[in-house]
């Protein structure tokens, strides 16, 4: 039985490009062995882009429809409102933009059902962009975010990606996030199911860049964020707790100091700037435990409210005996 793949495109201000990548999608998923649906999600254009999806869905067919935000909500809710109501078994994204070629999504597709991944990234090997202004920032911030996630891609920034579904659905992402959803998703999955594949890169034609360098500092916060939550939304105190024993550490040697130099050497210490920084240092570090107590208290507690768990189980698989051994 074939799977079911949708397909989702986030579009803002992309009147010009939205017949041409209509017409690109036809074409290129013509003979695609799977069903699938294509959802345009349009975040709040100011132009005719929903005019021009409108003709799009009657060149296209029933298995194409549009989703329209009531404002400019951003790229990441655009792609969130595509995944929330995309149906298939696998998601696809891409840019509006021409970007991205749809004739790379059957390829994309059956490697990741073939070798059972959760995740394959497209990458820009030959990316078609500025180099000082696009290339370079994107090669530091591939670089960072490697680091600080574990999961190695040459290209985070490249829209054009193929999930399986039931992982990426349980993933919400907000802000600036949808740079990082690989890294995301290896909280959810073993990063070994986490691939990339080169795929074609086309200069713009028509239109500029909606999401640029403009937005950089938001992506600095929301990498942080993605740090954080990657390594420990279930145990916030192992955080603040680090933070809270350097500060406990270093006042403690510091009051220990000052203790040693008033019994052993006599020297008058009520009136060294280090006396207070010591007890500063001791208050601030208990402020990062009790942060991480907190933390825990909620961690717990929204885990229990929710009825969400601290896993994924993939598969269980079981005898068909359903007694118990005695």
């Amino acid at each position: 039985m074939k799977s079911n793949v949708s397909i989702i495109i986030p579009l803002f201000n992309e009147e010009d490009n939205v017949l041409p990548l209509a017409e690109s999608i036809d074409k290129a998923l013509n003979e695609f062995s799977h069903p699938w649906e294509v959802i345009f999600v349009n975040d709040g254009s100011s132009d005719s882009t929903c005019k021009r999806l409108e003709e799009a869905v009657k060149l296209l067919g029933s298995h194409a429809s549009i989703v329209e935000l009531q404002r400019n909500f951003g790229q990441t809710a655009a792609m969130q409102a595509g995944i929330d109501e995309a149906r298939g078994e696998f998601l696809v994204t891409l840019d509006g933009d021409l970007q991205n070629d749809p004739a790379d999504i059957p390829k994309m597709v059956e490697r990741l059902i073939h070798e059972e991944l959760d995740l394959l990234v497209g990458w820009r090997k030959d990316r078609k962009d500025n180099y000082l202004f696009r290339k370079v920032p994107s090669i530091i911030a591939n670089f960072i975010i490697g680091k600080m996630s574990g999961v190695k891609l040459n290209d985070y920034g490249c829209s054009l990606k193929v999930y399986r579904a039931e992982i990426i659905k349980s993933v919400r992402i907000y802000g600036e996030m949808h740079r990082f959803i690989p890294a995301w998703m290896a909280s959810h999955t073993a990063t070994s199911r986490i691939k990339e594949e080169v795929v074609n890169h086309k200069a713009r034609q028509y239109g500029y860049s909606k999401y640029g360098l403009s937005r950089t500092y938001r992506v600095l916060l929301d990498l942080l964020s993605v740090y954080f939550f990657m390594s420990f939304v279930s145990r916030p105190a192992h955080f603040f707790g680090r933070i809270g024993m350097f500060f406990g550490l270093s006042g403690g040697i510091a009051l220990i100091y000052l203790l040693y130099v008033k019994i052993f050497l006599g020297q008058d210490i009520g009136g060294r700037p280090l006396l207070l920084t010591g007890i500063i240092l001791i208050l601030m570090s208990m402020q990062f435990f009790c942060t991480g107590i907190l933390g825990e208290l909620m961690t717990r507690t929204y885990y229990e409210a929710s009825g969400k768990k601290s896993y994924m189980v993939r598969k269980l698989t079981s005898s068909s005996a359903t007694a118990w051994r005695t």
